[in-house]
């Protein structure tokens, strides 16, 4: 017997959405998804809200022909967008896979809310998610006072998914454990999701499909099973090819960023963003971008989401401590922070790259003194 699970999704009231403080995909760009899907007349897989070129087109940006501009969502290879899209629109699931930074959770979830209108039907991993997490629960006083019935039934949002022909959203799979990971095999394969208390299942309409991240330094936490990675087409992100590109994508998240956190814009603020991703890019490298000096790398993966997080700070400390103009010593305790994570041997690949390169570094003295002031 196949069983159907009623839609429990909810439209936030716009006042809601306005307050959030980050408010999901579908609803800070609403309106570049009702222009594309005004404007999209080519064929949708079923239950997409838009086509796959369309999808692409909110992901990586454009204008449209009544002049509506896209902005981009992914700064990296067209193709790699293109690749992941067209997954979604045949029976394999997609795994995103990077090192942490890469903007995984980011593309998963405009992804999800492109084709689906709806980015949260979520698990998140962790290492103590349970089986019901991607399976179903029950409502125990319910369970208790009636025995297994329908009611007493709780969806997981892969169930919810799979009954309504949406997109599921699996964040940090490897980090869950191993037997919990295998729950998806059925799903992916058959998908079916049988509930055996009922004598009953759960089949995925047209339109179901599955996106799940990973970390590629995780790699023997959990890894998955051969049979659960070949139910999967992986699609790894990588770090942004050039300094100019990782500086378009910061700049762009700290202006997302500082809007909602009622921050101004900081024009003036590109020599320390570029300088922030400088720094992180020849300690990731471990070569100073001309190539002529070989650099120790310290134990961090200095992502460019760490960048992004660093300039934020950096420009919340100087709009309330400062003349809200970003400089040095306004990011400098960040970098430090993002840097030093073993006490003992970052601080030393870090006092070797100030005194070796920075403090010789033409235009950078400012830059030199807050970081030294900060360290010492």
């Amino acid at each position: 017997m196949t069983v159907s699970v009623e839609p429990t999704t909810t439209t936030p009231h716009r006042d809601q959405t306005e307050q959030a403080l980050r408010p999901h995909a579908e609803q800070a760009f609403a309106a570049e998804l009702a222009a594309l899907a005004a404007q999209d007349d080519r064929p949708r897989p079923a239950r997409w809200k838009l086509s796959p070129w369309a999808v692409a087109t909110y992901l990586l940006g454009g204008t449209l022909p009544d002049g509506t501009v896209i902005t981009p969502k992914y700064v990296g290879p067209r193709r790699i967008v293109e690749v992941a899209v067209t997954t979604l629109a045949t029976d394999r699931a997609l795994l995103l896979l990077g090192v942490p930074g890469t903007a995984k959770t980011w593309v998963s979830e405009h992804l999800a809310a492109a084709v689906s209108g709806d980015s949260t039907l979520l698990v998140q991993g962790t290492a103590g998610t349970p089986e019901e997490a991607i399976r179903y629960g029950w409502n125990y006083a319910r369970l208790l006072a009636h025995g297994p019935s329908r009611d007493a039934l709780v969806p997981s949002p892969v169930m919810r998914a799979m009954a309504e022909g949406m997109t599921a959203r699996v964040e940090e799979l490897t980090r869950i454990p191993a037997d919990v990971q295998d729950t998806l095999i059925t799903i992916l394969s058959e998908k079916t999701l049988p509930i055996p208390e009922l004598g009953e299942e759960v089949q995925a309409v047209r339109g179901f499909n599955l996106i799940a991240t990973a970390n590629d330094r995780d790699r023997g936490v959990n890894d998955l099973s051969s049979a659960l990675r070949r139910r999967f087409n992986t699609v790894v992100l990588p770090l942004p090819e050039s300094a100019d590109a990782e500086v378009d994508i910061v700049t762009r998240r700290v202006e997302q960023l500082g809007r909602s956190l009622d921050l101004p814009a900081a024009p003036d603020g590109i020599e320390e963003i570029r300088r922030v991703v400088t720094v992180f890019r020849e300690l990731r490298d471990g070569v100073t971008a001309d190539g002529r000096t070989k650099l120790k790398s310290p134990s961090g993966t200095l992502s460019t989401a760490e960048a992004i997080s660093v300039v934020t700070n950096g420009l919340a400390l100087a709009t309330h401590f400062g003349d809200g103009v970003l400089r040095a010593g306004d990011v400098a305790a960040g970098i430090l922070g993002a840097v030093v994570r073993d006490p003992a041997a970052d601080r030393v690949v870090w006092q070797e790259y100030l005194e070796t390169v920075v403090r010789e570094r033409e235009g950078w003295t400012d830059f030199y003194r807050a970081c030294r002031e900060v360290s010492a």
